[in-house]
């Protein structure tokens, strides 16, 4: 597999939408995949959450990098996350 690189802007999306970098890392490696625009690739992985997103508990985390596939490396261009999913208290 190739080399992961995160620009400025996928960082900043990472830790302000509650990811981690592990987690984008993960999502690349074994979550679903689909075409975007261009040469862009939309990662999706869900992850156990059962926790509290901006003070609402959810069971599940959807982490989902858009990743621009170059040749020799890839870059996370963007990371979204999707809460989701009752979680139990």
């Amino acid at each position: 597999m190739k080399p992961i690189r995160f620009t400025a802007h996928a960082l900043e999306r990472t830790k302000g939408r509650g990811a981690s970098i592990d987690e984008v890392r993960q999502a690349i490696r074994e979550g679903r995949s689909a075409q975007a625009i261009g040469n862009k690739i939309w990662f999706r992985l869900d992850f156990e959450f059962n926790g509290i997103w901006q003070g609402r508990r959810y069971a599940i985390k959807q982490v989902a990098p858009v990743i621009a596939d170059e040749e020799t490396e890839m870059v996370v261009i963007t990371v979204y996350t999707y809460y989701y999913g009752e979680a139990a208290e």
